[in-house]
């Protein structure tokens, strides 16, 4: 049996495209900072947020990572509370079916 050796061209899946290598290397039509505009126009619309396209500060930018590691911290010491309170109840319930257990015998 001869294995089927057919090879398949760039444009092999994408239906409409063709066989042409330039589709791949296209440009975007329209530029980025008018995608970005409009994507401010639609979430103030929808969500009432405003996003702001002017470069932050460094002290800007210090100041969001502080929120963001002080809010990583936060939701850590959380997790680790929820643990131990859980691991503590598995503990007791544990201690308490052994002891029924040993009563019984």
């Amino acid at each position: 049996m001869v294995r089927n050796k057919r090879r398949h061209s760039n444009g092999f899946g994408y239906i409409g495209f063709g066989n042409d290598q330039k589709v791949f290397n296209q440009h975007s039509k329209k530029p980025f900072s008018i995608l970005k505009e409009k994507l401010n126009k639609e979430t103030y619309f929808h969500h009432q947020l405003n996003f702001s396209n002017k470069n932050l500060t460094k002290l800007e930018k210090e100041i969001i990572k502080n929120k963001v590691r002080k809010g990583e911290k936060i939701r850590k010491q959380k997790t680790i509370i929820v643990f131990i309170c859980v691991l503590v109840l598995i503990f007791f319930i544990i201690k308490l079916l052994i002891d029924n257990f040993m009563s019984r015998l």
